[in-house]
Order: C-alpha cells, then structure tokens, then sequence
C-alpha cells in the first residue's frame, strides 16, 4: 500500500507545476497529441532554455573565471529567447556579467524577450535588462550571482557580505516594482523522460561508434562511469545540498513561496531531476582526455584537429544540439543542430569571438497539426505513410530560424548530432558554414528514402568526425601486446633489430 501511495503520489506530481504566488505553468512537456505513438517524451520549451543556461554557464574558458569557491560573483550562463525562438546563448566574462553581456550584445532587440539565467541577476544587470523592455526573467533558484552562500563563509569579508545582503535586497525591489514577470519558471519532467534520456544517450552515435571501435571494451560501463562523475560535479554547482540552507537561501532572494511544503520538496525535485538529465546528456559524449576520443579532421591527416576551437568547446556545442534534440516531434529519432561563428570582435562574451548564429531540431512545419502527418518510417508501411516528406531536418531549421546572417569571412561552424543527410548537404555549402562536426556511422549509405551519399563528397566545407585521438591506444592494447580488430586477437609482430630471445629464456 505505501509503494501505490508513493506512486500516485509522484504522478500527481509530474501533472502539476511549480508556482510561485499566482502565476501558473501549463505547457505540456510531453507530446501534445495522444494519438502520435513516438518513441520517447517531450522536452519542453521551457526546461530545453533552463537546461540551455546551466549549461551555458559551464562553457569552457582559456582562463578560469570566478573559480574562487569564496567569490562574490558566481559565472552565470543566459539564453535570449524571442517568441520562442533562441536569440542568444551567453554567459559571464571576466570583465561584465550575463545581463552586460545580453545588453552589449543585443541592445534594443531585447524588447519583448524572455531571459533565462543560470542565477538569479544581480541588480546592475537587472535594471539593464527592465530597461530595455524585455518580457520575463527566468532564473535558477539556487545560488544567485551575488553569491549569498559565499557571503555565509566565515573566511569571507563584511564588506562582501554586506554587499550580498543589499544585492540581494536591491534585486527584490526591482523584481516587484517592475513590469516584466521574474521568478523562478520550472516544469516537471513527463513520467518516463529521465530513463528515455539516460537510455538514448547510452546509445546514442557518439557511444555506437566507440562500441564499433572497441568491440572488447564494456562501452556502457565507460558511460555510467561519466554519469556518475557528471552528476556528482552538476549537483556540486547546481543544487543546494543542505535544505536547511536552501530554505534560506530562499528566503533571501524573495522566493518565500517556495519554502513551504509541498512546494519546497517539489521545487528540490524538479531540480535533481534536471540536473540528472544533463548529466545524462553530457555523458553522451565522453570527456576526450578520459575516452580518447574527439573531432578529428575527415579523409585527411588524422592528425589534423580543428584550427581555431578546442575539443572542449566542440564538445561543449555538441552538447548544446544534443540538448535541443529531445524536442524533436520526429517519432523515430531526435536530431539536434547549432551553428556558431567566430567573429573579429565581442571578447566582451565568456563565449570569447564565438557567438550564436542558429540552433533548430527536426520537425514538423511550424504551426501544423504534426499529429496528423504520416509517422512511420522507411521499414514501415507503403511509401504515402512515411514521415520524409513532411519533417523538417534539423539542420534546416537552424539555417531557417538563424539570428543573424552568415559571413563567408567568419569561420561558421555547425555542430549537429547525426551525419548530414543529402537534402541538407547542399543548404549546408550554399549558407556558406565552413566547418561541421558530427559523426559519419550514417555517411555512404542509402536508406530507401533518405541517402547520406553527399556527405562525402562536399567541397569547400571542413569535416570534423567523432573519432579516436591519433596515435591513441585503448584500453585492451595498454592491457596486452595484441592487437584487436573486428573482435579477433591477432599477434603484432614488432620490427626489431635486436636478435629475439630464445624459447629457454622465455620459460
């Protein structure tokens, strides 16, 4: 009997939203037609930017930022959003914070946006951003920029303290004599989101493509490995460990709401699960320095590595698409992309040169009822029932919805989650995207009504290929002096000038 009330009990959870004073949330995270039978849930609009700015704050940087456990200023990461369409990801730099950075970067396009931060903005960047006639401001509620939690250290000074608490004081003053909504804006998870993540990114083309490369080595067990290690240092950044002090916390940033039960135990859930689902994200592609793995330059020299961007800031961009493609309404598999150009100037960004050009999934068109459109694929039905027709890719999107226009000058990279099909191949050349990075587990091969025969052979555009680090050796040939290959050992016979020992000395 108790485990059917603790059951019932977390479904009457997952059918609720988080509230704050009288402002509801009720879009749905899962797929909004009953009768569309795809194969996993929903992310919604919402979590997707949530995810996006936690994320976002976590992007690497040639110099630590705020890497001081005792630092006022926590990094912070933003994702801009007009009309449901990504406008910006940013976060903190050395010199200005995220809501500077939104500021300089956007100026009066801000006008009716929605903001989404990693924590709550301090008050300089909140009468910025009020200013500039945005919609609603979104935030974490964890930690806010500010730090109050740094300000509770005893190594911490009075001034620092003060100068959290009247942070603190001045953004609460702001948020309620202000126009635009702010507050915290969460949803939860549908009922089986968690395990269809943890188990699509366990199997995902980054994972496949490691278990073709190492047919001996447990690849699922390298993945549950990353996963515990990504949730252990997300939890560490994210959440609040002891209640108690998250009560406080609270309490200082104006959520009073929030520290009362149930919404209190709620709250916490939303963010643990959250915060499990990018670990499990970020888990799909492994670290390059633990796995061996990265972007390595396609039918060249396997030596050559992107020229301007680090296999951590690929990574990190690769995790973006991942991200957006659990929006995907395509019943058979999610597809994310994100398109990124490095420019001459805007160091004032954490991004460095880089800033956003486009990010999409793949689809139906906008405004359609998807529900009513063929969804069966190429191993299903006649050729009238099939989706390929009707969805649009995710790579097309981005080139689409792009934020600003692409410059054949500026080095415009695209990171997408699966090999480019041949209707994307030629949009992807004639946008003028100079580099892309994805995997080729799909490329030379013809399904019935979607080839991947082009992507091979396009010109003028840099392939950078999940693959291992050269001159890298696994694990079993770090274990034994053989080699594998297709599951076979096979004896490696060394060069050697040297005179081999004799069978006696080898007994």
């Amino acid at each position: 009997m108790e485990a059917t009330d603790a059951t019932e009990t977390r479904r009457e959870l997952d059918k609720k939203c988080v509230t704050e004073g009288s402002y509801h949330v009720t879009e749905a995270s899962s797929q909004t037609d009953p009768k569309v039978q795809g194969h996993g849930p929903r992310l919604s609009k919402v979590n997707l930017y949530t995810l996006l700015s936690l994320w976002m704050e976590l992007f690497p940087q040639k110099k630590a930022v705020f890497s001081n456990e005792n630092e006022v200023t926590r990094r912070t990461g933003l994702v801009v959003v007009h009309e449901r369409r990504i406008l910006g990801l940013h976060c903190s730099s050395a010199e200005l914070h995220a809501g500077q950075v939104a500021v300089v970067k956007h100026g009066p396009r801000l006008t009716r946006c929605d903001l989404y931060f990693s924590r709550k903005p301090c008050s300089t960047c909140l009468k910025m951003i009020i200013n500039a006639g945005v919609s609603r401001i979104s935030y974490w509620p964890g930690d806010p920029e500010i730090s109050l939690l740094a300000s509770d250290e005893a190594s911490s000074s009075a001034d620092s303290r003060l100068e959290a608490e009247l942070d603190a004081a001045a953004a609460e003053k702001l948020k309620s004599s202000s126009r635009p909504y702010m507050g915290v804006l969460l949803q939860p998870l549908a009922f089986d989101m968690q395990q269809y993540v943890e188990e699509t990114s366990a199997s995902c083309d980054f994972q496949e493509k490691m278990a073709t490369d190492l047919p001996v080595v447990d690849v699922g067990d390298l993945f549950r490995q990353q996963l515990w290690q990504n949730r252990d240092e997300l939890s560490r950044v994210f959440l609040v460990v002891d209640e108690t002090r998250h009560r406080g916390l609270l309490t200082k940033m104006g959520l009073v709401t929030f520290c009362a039960e149930p919404y209190f135990s709620n709250l916490r859930q939303h963010m643990r699960d959250l915060v499990r689902l990018l670990a499990s994200v970020a888990s799909s592609v492994p670290r390059v320095e633990d796995a061996g793995y990265g972007f390595y330059l396609k039918g060249g020299s396997s030596t050559i590595t992107s020229p301007n961007v680090p296999q951590d800031v690929i990574r990190h961009c690769i995790v973006q698409a991942k991200l957006l493609a659990y929006r995907t309404e395509d019943p058979k598999v999610g597809v994310g992309a994100v398109i990124w150009a490095e420019g001459q100037l805007g160091l004032c960004d954490g991004t460095g040169r880089l800033h956003l050009v486009g990010c999409g999934y793949n689809a139906y068109p906008v405004g359609s009822e998807y529900g009513e459109y063929p969804q069966m694929d190429d191993k299903q039905g006649d050729r009238q029932s099939r989706k390929y027709r009707y969805i649009i890719h995710a790579e097309q999107n981005a080139i689409t919805f792009r934020s600003v226009e692409i410059k054949e000058e500026q080095g415009t990279m695209l990171f997408v989650t699966k090999c480019p099909c041949d209707e994307c191949v030629p949009m992807i050349r004639a946008a003028g995207i100079r580099q892309v990075y994805t995997t080729d587990l799909d490329s030379g091969k013809k399904k019935n009504d979607i080839s991947y025969l082009r992507f091979d052979g396009l010109q003028g555009v840099q392939k950078f290929i999940w693959q291992r680090r050269p001159q890298t050796k696994s694990v079993c040939e770090k274990q034994s002096p053989f080699t594998v290959a297709n599951g076979c050992m096979k004896h490696l016979r060394q060069e050697s000038s040297e005179p081999l020992p004799s069978k006696r000395l080898c007994s």
